[in-house]
């Protein structure tokens, strides 16, 4: 009689709590594991702290010594080229073209769960793994893999795994998806983790402080000049520091005096000007995505009700979504939303489960 070999994964490793307890998790499942990080760039070249940041040498070191404490091997992946072309250009492309990206979709779609996938293919692994919030099941109705929330939703990272296909879902698992946050701490504690009481990572990993105008004259090796300021009806209302500096629904750091509070409405590279208008000039009921992926459907050929997210920390809203002939998405809110940004993601919903999304176009 043949003995059944046991599955093998790769956990994804970034040094944090969440992937070290994944780690453990899949051991206690009775999976042959072994630890790797993705290592993108180093610290002291972006000038970040080593709490505010994720997969740098600091990481790496975690990574190790929680590999070794679970007594499975721990490999390094250079990632760095892939990361600066899939991840910190295409950012640097969208800011100087108006657009606000997510940073974190991108680096899950291109390098945790394409590069980290492939590598795991060439090693002959069956798994990825990693610590995200979120859940994964097969439907044996539609056939197909669909992607759920966590079970804790202060923490749910669906959002950001909606680029997921039917392939990559086969071979991910997410360990933490039944548990709470303080859960994980808890084990991580039980078992000795030096990581325990560790922060989670903040902001984007590779912008120091937020100051996202800084990383781009430093990566673009551009300085942007000032435009002017204008009003939805194209009169000046003063000059702005260059267009890196806004995002759509921005408040502060506008240096306009007016007798009611402005906010960033649209942002016009051809002309370098950046429109500011009024609270309610900000809300729109509809929008169109395009790179759409779906999940728990095939297509959206008939208009579908759906609960919609615009951001991470977006509240769903209700909303009416379907696909045209082109395949672009259309999604009609029951109730305008303020600050529907080009380039963030739309993500659909239906009750816990991820039916796709797309970059808002």
């Amino acid at each position: 009689m043949k003995i059944s070999e046991k599955k093998k994964a790769i956990i994804a490793m970034s040094g944090g709590v969440d992937s070290s307890v994944a780690a453990l998790l899949m051991l206690q499942a009775d999976y042959e594991c072994v630890g790797a990080t993705m290592q993108l760039f180093h610290n002291e070249d972006a000038g970040i702290p080593r709490e505010k940041t994720c997969c740098s040498l600091d990481d790496v070191s975690d990574a190790k010594l929680i590999s070794s404490k679970l007594g499975i091997l721990h490999y390094v992946f250079n990632f760095s080229d892939q990361f600066r072309e899939s991840v910190m250009k295409r950012f640097a492309d969208c800011y100087q073209k108006g657009i606000t990206p997510n940073p974190c979709i991108d680096c899950n779609r291109y390098l945790k769960f394409d590069a980290m996938l492939r590598r795991m293919q060439e090693m002959e692994f069956d798994y990825i793994v990693t610590g995200h919030y979120a859940r994964t099941e097969y439907n044996p109705d539609s056939r197909r893999y669909v992607l759920k929330k966590g079970l804790d939703e202060s923490k749910d990272q669906s959002y950001v795994l909606y680029s997921l296909t039917q392939e990559q879902l086969k071979h991910v698992r997410f360990p933490l998806g039944n548990y709470h946050k303080s859960e994980i701490r808890a084990i991580a504690e039980k078992n000795g983790f030096i990581n325990a009481h560790k922060k989670d990572s903040q902001d984007i990993c590779f912008v120091p402080d937020g100051d996202y105008a800084g990383f781009l004259e430093r990566f673009t090796g551009r300085t942007f000049p000032a435009g002017d300021f204008i009003d939805p009806q194209g009169n000046v209302l003063g000059q702005h520091r260059g267009i890196i500096h806004y995002t759509i629904g921005q408040r502060k750091g506008l240096g306009i005096s007016a007798k009611t509070p402005l906010y960033v409405c649209e942002i016009r590279t051809d002309s370098n000007q950046v429109v500011i208008g009024q609270n309610q000039e900000l809300f729109s009921d509809s929008l169109i995505a395009g790179d759409v992926n779906l999940i728990s459907v095939e297509s959206l050929q008939h208009p579908i009700q759906v609960h919609a997210k615009i951001r991470y920390r977006h509240p769903e809203q209700s909303a009416t979504a379907w696909q045209d002939a082109e395949g672009l998405l259309h999604v009609q809110f029951d109730q305008p939303q303020r600050a529907i940004t080009k380039g963030q993601a739309v993500v659909l919903y239906q009750g816990d489960t991820v039916v796709g999304g797309g970059t808002i176009l």
